[in-house]
């Protein structure tokens, strides 16, 4: 990817965070993170393992009102990367609902 340069300014494009995922994996694996992808891998930044998710609406519950007293989410070393074949689904979060879950 190019640099930019204004007025003898040289700009580089910076990749923001994704948005919050809920990402339904193959074998059953249920992870919360910023989803982005390169290519054919895909990242979850500030990624947890939803173990439980404490619902009684299931995962869309979640994803609009952030996790339930209930919810088991444990976290990961933050960066969880995979290939895009393993993705079953996604679900869009709520950003607030999640902000302080994700730090």
């Amino acid at each position: 990817m190019e640099n930019l340069v204004i007025n003898g300014v040289e700009y580089q494009q910076v990749n923001k965070s994704g948005e919050v995922r809920i990402v339904i994996l193959q074998r059953g694996w249920v992870m919360v993170g910023r989803m982005s992808q390169d290519g054919s891998i895909c990242k979850l930044l500030k990624a947890s393992v939803i173990r439980n998710w404490g619902t009684t609406k299931g995962l869309g519950e979640i994803a609009a009102s952030g996790p339930t007293k209930d919810t088991k989410l444990d976290p990961t070393n933050g960066l969880v990367e995979f290939h895009e074949l393993t993705v079953v689904a996604t679900i869009t979060c709520s950003e607030d609902a999640w902000a302080k879950h994700l730090k």
